[in-house]
């Protein structure tokens, strides 16, 4: 498989689970077990006021010997501590090793084998180098429907505000949370902005119409066919939603990006990067997966969608603009778990090129520069 079209400028990982120090984890002393970094994937991305890029990296820390004395065991947050959780192994199905499965549950249950935090990693302006590690600004999970992490950070700056939404995980709820900030460095936790399993949300940087525009993406076990002769794949879509005050989200109307059914490669969809805007519209970044073995082929597209109304198409591309590239994630072989996954979250203007930022193979941070000239 090709990792990239040949003329990225600087397409590297800048971030991995071995530049991590667990000695300052919000876990570190508080469960007596041993952990390591499963993952330090996914990240937000803003740029800071002093013109240095800001990763919000989600660092998944995982037990070092999870199965013991035939049970499987998770970490949960519990009212300020975190404790240990352990499940018969007769009860679960652990083909996936990013959870476990519980059998007979009569629908789908899940944990964890991870717990997830985040982590703000300050880059250079052009996202090459780390410039400093904000321990001290780490988020971690702080109320009940939080207990099992705080996932895939996305961070839109929207009248000199930044706004970071979040996957928080619980038995609660799988809900999106929001978070705000003056500086992206110290956040302040709104609260739930849209509940039970509702992913990838990405708030726009920009207020079309006068509003807060976001790109949603509602999960569901049932999905209504298109006509046989429709353009269209049934499946998870990604949806709009419009908002007052960036607090109290309504559906949108009409239909926003959707899987097409002349291709598998993006059966399954969800948003990327938060949508910037261009000259010619919005660009948003955004995944296709293409069904494969447990996981799936994860590869990055993009879209342009209309200034004055977001849920017009004006171009897109069912070329990938990114996809996995194993030659990053060679010299990290032996931490590997699962293979191609490129999972685009974040986005930056960078004179010529646009600054991507990457989850690669759901273990480290990947940066790419696109050429502008690239998005045609």
């Amino acid at each position: 498989m090709q990792a990239t079209a040949p003329d990225w400028p600087y397409d590297a990982l800048v971030f991995t689970p071995d530049d991590v120090d667990l000695s300052r984890s919000p876990l570190a002393g508080q469960i007596d077990a041993e952990t390591y970094v499963l993952g330090a994937f996914n990240p937000g991305m803003t740029r800071l006021a002093n013109g240095n890029l800001l990763l919000m990296v989600r660092v998944a820390e995982a037990l070092r010997t999870p199965i013991t004395g035939g049970t499987i065991r998770a970490i949960r947050w519990d009212a300020g501590r975190y404790v240990l959780d352990a499940w018969p192994l007769a009860l679960v199905d652990t083909s996936d090793p990013r959870k476990f499965m519980m059998r007979s549950a009569g629908w789908k249950v899940m944990a964890l084998t991870s717990l997830s935090w985040l982590l703000p990693v300050e880059l250079d302006a052009d996202g090459r180098e780390v410039v400093s590690v904000h321990y001290d600004r780490a988020i971690a999970p702080a109320t009940s429907y939080q207990c099992y992490g705080v996932e895939d950070a996305r961070i839109s700056r929207v009248d000199g505000r930044y706004l970071m939404t979040t996957c928080s995980v619980s038995p609660e709820r799988h809900s999106t949370t929001l978070y705000t900030s003056d500086d992206a460095l110290d956040w302040t936790l709104e609260g739930i902005v849209l509940d039970h399993q509702n992913k990838d949300m990405l708030i726009f940087e920009g207020k079309p119409q006068g509003r807060y525009w976001a790109q949603t993406r509602p999960l569901g076990d049932l999905y209504f066919a298109y006509p046989p002769d429709s353009e269209w794949r049934a499946g998870p879509s990604i949806n709009l939603a419009t908002s007052p005050d960036v607090l109290h989200w309504k559906p949108y109307d009409s239909p926003g990006i959707r899987p097409h059914a002349a291709t598998v490669a993006t059966a399954r969809m969800g948003g990327g990067a938060p949508p910037v805007l261009t000259d010619r519209g919005w660009l948003t970044l955004w995944h296709g997966v293409e069904p494969s073995g447990v996981v799936g082929v994860y590869r990055t597209y993009w879209t342009l969608l209309d200034a004055d109304d977001p849920s017009v198409t004006v171009a897109t591309s069912d070329t990938p603009l990114l996809e996995p590239a194993p030659a990053l994630t060679e010299p990290l072989k032996e931490q590997m778990y699962l293979d191609n996954v490129v999972f685009t979250t974040g986005i930056a203007d960078g004179g010529e090129h646009w600054v991507v930022a990457s989850g690669e193979a759901d273990l480290a941070c990947r940066i790419t520069h696109v050429p502008k000239s690239a998005i045609r």
